[in-house]
């Protein structure tokens, strides 16, 4: 018999939940058996729908993801074009290297610091072709050198195509001729594990070489003027033909650009002093990465006497029977002028013509001269032989120089233009700079007969056309270029050119470019030497007041009456043009003649 507290206990409970509720046909429903099929039909459905979302729909894009995984892309960098010689001799190599990039930085390895690393595990490095400069120094400014590309320069047009670590020219022809030397990149497809070693290689897209380039730079004169230029501190010298084809170019100091392409253990044995990058880059002072034929700026000094004469013989202004007495100096009201013959030995020249006045550098004469002709035919002279603008040289970083004008001074410093003035800058001093380049180019305007070239390094036809002629009529060009051989013979001022020779049988003896020289020595071999005829006009030009000391200039072209090469040489802060420069112009013509076939 149960009792009424049978209900609390644990088996009443089973007892009724046991019983539970009936369907109506007679069979028990268990949520738990209906629950299981269906959960397990989802998983299966949606287990079958992943597969299809990835296999079929997505099935190209995690394809592609897997083999990016396991396929790998190596860049095989293309070497770079060849620079030569006219000649043919090449001046710079490609040498097996390697590269890697560290912090979005592109690193140049050569092979033995490259096997350095592999030895210690690294894998990612990438095969190069690096840059290697034989000559070092001395073609370091006309050559230039290579380097990782800008985020700025990225930014350009021209680089469009170009990748965050490729390298690039910075300076020189390296830089102005980057589309031609420049290749393209080739690639290899390899296959890698999961640890990233590879496994085997699939493919490969061989680079293609940059374009060789031919250059009218000629390696034996350079040396020759690299040589010769040894003991300048900061200078320039540049060697040419008539038509604007540069032979050689030379700036100091120099330095040497496989610093820049070699990596960080490069040694090297050079003559400019600068052991390492950093002396280079931090050098304010002398200023080695300027090229100073092309971006430097300087008074000309008397070398511009030459302009001077064409703007009077050419404007009608004088002729040969134009004559000034040269008194010493000239003053004007408080001032005083005076010609260097008369401030260094108390002497005059007397009745001066403008020979006389070329091949004395009478500073008198171009006084006077300068006045009757007047500052802005001046500069209207000298902006037609390409003064005060860009020459256009295939090179980068040209200065323009600055050639002044009444207008110009009044503008830019606020004062009317004086006569003093004048006299200054018919002497090629005052406010008027101009570059080594400039220089060389009005020489050769006077060489060639009054045909004004764009200076070019590129050996291309097409860029010997003339960019202006006419510019001297045949008088102006025989006064000129007789004063100009008058300066370089007994009685002128460049004594180092006096009775010029070299020991040379094949010159043919014309008795005008070439003469017999047989006192030139008593031994058998007399017959073997020529003298021969130079044109030339040195410069001394003060600058930074009087206890610095002059730049030294000479400009010249040789033989005089049919030139076949036009020399300029600039020593900074040195003395006389006539002590220091043309002494460095002699050794490099000594060199071209001694050498010249015929």
């Amino acid at each position: 018999m149960k009792n009424k507290n049978d209900a609390i206990f644990s088996d009443f409970i089973s007892t009724r939940q046991a019983t539970g509720r009936r369907n109506p046909h007679g069979k028990e429903y268990h949520l738990r058996e209906f629950f299981l099929p269906v959960f397990l039909v989802l998983i299966v459905a949606g287990l079958f729908a992943k597969t299809f979302w990835v296999q079929i729909i997505r099935g190209d894009y995690y394809r592609n993801l897997s083999d990016t995984n396991r396929i790998r892309t190596i860049p095989v960098h293309a070497p770079r074009g060849v620079v030569l010689d006219r000649n043919g001799k090449p001046l710079v190599y490609n040498i097996p290297g390697f590269r890697e990039t560290v912090n979005g930085k592109t690193k140049v390895l050569t092979n033995d610091e490259a096997l350095v690393l592999i030895a210690q595990g690294k894998k990612d490095l990438e095969v190069d072709a690096l840059r290697s400069y034989p000559y070092k120094e001395m073609f370091s400014h006309v050559l230039g050198y290579i380097g990782q590309i800008s985020p700025e320069e990225l930014k350009q047009p021209e680089f469009s195509d170009y990748l965050g670590n490729d390298l690039i020219g910075k300076m020189g022809i390296e830089a102005e001729y980057e589309p031609m030397l420049k290749g393209e990149d080739g690639k290899e497809l390899v296959e890698v594990n999961s640890l990233g070693e590879s496994v085997r290689k699939l493919g490969k897209t061989d680079p293609i070489p940059g374009e060789n380039i031919t250059v009218n730079l000629d390696l034996n004169i350079q040396k020759a003027a690299f040589s010769a230029m040894e003991n300048v501190k900061k200078g320039a010298a540049i060697v040419s033909t008539p038509k604007g084809e540069i032979l050689a170019m030379i700036s100091k100091p120099s330095f040497d650009h496989n610093f820049f392409t070699l990596g960080a253990t490069y040694k090297t044995a050079t003559s400019s002093g600068y052991q390492n990058l950093p002396s280079i880059l931090t050098d304010g002072e002398s200023q080695p990465l300027l090229n100073r034929p092309v971006s430097g700026t300087y008074p000309p000094g008397s070398t511009f006497k030459l302009v001077v004469a064409s703007a009077g013989l050419e404007n009608k202004i004088i002729d040969e029977n134009f004559k000034v007495e040269d008194k010493g100096r000239i003053t004007v009201g408080e001032f005083s002028f005076a010609n260097w013959y008369f401030t260094q030995y108390g002497r005059t020249d007397g009745e001066v013509d403008v020979v006389k006045g070329i091949q004395r550098s009478n500073d008198v004469f171009f006084y006077k001269l300068g006045e009757k002709i007047g500052v802005d035919k001046i500069s209207k002279t000298a902006s037609e032989f390409g003064l005060g603008k860009k020459l256009g040289i295939d090179l980068n970083s040209e200065s323009t120089g600055l050639v002044p004008t009444q207008k110009w001074k009044q503008k830019e410093i606020g004062e009317p233009w004086y006569l003093g003035d004048t006299y200054h800058y018919s002497i090629g001093q005052g406010y008027l700079l101009t570059t080594p380049l400039q220089v060389n180019t009005w020489a050769e305007v006077i060489a060639n007969g009054g045909t004004l070239y764009r200076p070019h390094i590129l050996r291309n036809e097409k860029l010997n056309e003339p960019l202006k002629t006419g510019l001297l009529n045949d008088e102006t060009r025989s006064l000129i270029r007789q004063g100009m051989i008058n300066s370089c013979s007994p009685g002128g001022v460049a004594w180092p050119f006096f009775d010029f020779k070299v020991k040379n049988p094949r010159l043919k003896i014309d008795n005008k470019n070439y003469f017999e020289a047989p006192q030139a020595t008593s031994s058998a071999g007399f017959k073997d030497y020529r003298k021969v005829s130079v044109a030339c006009k040195t410069g001394t030009a003060e600058h930074g007041g009087k206890k610095t000391l002059p730049h030294a200039w000479i400009t010249l072209f040789a033989p005089a009456y049919d030139p076949e090469i036009v020399v300029t040489v600039l020593s900074e802060e040195s003395g006389e043009g006539s002590n220091i420069a043309a002494p460095i112009a002699k050794k490099i013509l000594e060199d071209y003649f001694t050498r010249k076939k015929d």
